[in-house]
């Protein structure tokens, strides 16, 4: 087989630098030109087969991932805060970083980011991941009012905002002043605009989650709504990522990491490099489950109290019982199975009935 050649893309809006690297580490071809797709395939075409591409995580890898695919024999969008090496040795510029990059994938050093394979399924990813953002987005305006209510001494809550009535007698409560009384509308009206829009994104979200078996099965499962159901969908994408639950928990924010050097103590802490959207919504039906009624028929309340009953915090009995959802999750995504309440929290080498 013929050796590899390295392409690293120091990739911007308006320009790209490549650099070509042998196995050997000698660079072969260099090129800057226009961020096309077009321009990228000739400069792509002039490097020998067989050839892999590096370019780092952000928002022009997706759509350069595919459009790619078809100049390269391999595709590899790799986490820039591993790269360490870019930033940190020797000269800086788009050139010398197009060249280290190849050298990190000529190396092996490079941690790979997940892609969804099919553009609907991206789709959907990028569509749950901007509800998120709306969600925060109407979450901002609303504590920019109560905030600015808080200078003239009125302590509200966000429901009081909502409603028609409430807001009277709210804005009953301001100073007799008409700039004040502008500004405070103008608030309003940014929050009822961020309200909208999430609500039209909601309905949406839920339209294209309901028409999925895996997130209607998840239904089943105390704590798991059509959102969290949606998020640990697009953002796991698929359960064969994770060779085990420990790597599946840290991803999602929730596992452990240790760290030891010499002879001092092993320090364990919670894995702080996580998905972001993930660790909400887990922790978030991790909460949700502890708060049914149904406790006879929720395995996972009756984890909890056990767990604080026997001297654990809530807090850290929380994260365990996120721990057991997001591996109830994983399998019956592996498995295809339905929820069935007596595994959970079974040793996985006892038999199944």
């Amino acid at each position: 087989m013929k050796p590899w050649h390295y392409i690293g893309l120091d990739v911007h809006c308006q320009f790209t630098s490549l650099a070509a690297m042998t196995q050997s580490g000698r660079i072969t071809k260099r090129w800057q030109g226009p961020t096309t797709i077009p321009d990228l395939g000739e400069a792509l075409g002039a490097v020998p087969r067989p050839r892999k591409v590096i370019l780092e995580e952000g928002a022009l890898a997706d759509w350069l991932l595919r459009n790619l695919q078809a100049h390269a024999d391999e595709v590899v969008v790799c986490e820039p805060r591993r790269n360490a090496l870019i930033a940190k040795d020797s000269d800086k510029d788009d050139p010398i970083d197009a060249e280290k990059l190849a050298d990190l994938m000529r190396g092996g050093y490079i941690k790979v980011v997940h892609h969804p394979e099919s553009q609907d399924r991206a789709i959907f990813k990028q569509h749950v991941a901007l509800y998120h953002q709306t969600v925060r987005h109407r979450v901002r305006e609303a504590n920019r009012s109560i905030a600015y209510l808080r200078r003239w001494g009125i302590f509200v809550s966000e429901a009081k905002l909502v409603m028609p009535k409430s807001r009277q007698d709210v804005l009953g409560r301001l100073p007799e002043d008409a700039t004040v009384r502008a500004d405070f509308d103008t608030m309003l009206a940014l929050y009822d605009v961020a309200s909208e829009q999430e609500h039209k994104m909601r309905q949406r979200l839920l339209a294209q989650a309901r028409q999925n078996g895996l997130i209607k099965r998840w239904q089943e499962i105390p704590g798991v709504g059509w959102i969290r159901g949606a998020t640990f969908f697009v953002f796991l994408d698929t359960p064969w990522r994770f060779k085990t639950k420990a790597k599946l928990w840290r991803y999602m924010g929730i596992g452990l990491e240790s760290q030891h050097s010499g002879v001092g103590p092993k320090m364990v802490h919670v894995c702080q490099k996580a998905n972001r959207y993930l660790k909400a919504a887990i922790l978030g039906a991790a909460r949700s489950a502890t708060c049914t009624e149904e406790a006879t028929t929720n395995p996972f309340a009756e984890q909890y109290w056990r767990w604080v009953t026997q001297g654990i915090s809530p807090r850290n009995a929380r994260r365990n019982l996120a721990r057991s959802l997001a591996a109830t999750l994983w399998s019956m995504w592996k498995t295809g199975d339905v929820y069935r309440p007596e595994l959970v929290g079974r040793d996985p080498s006892e038999p199944r009935s």
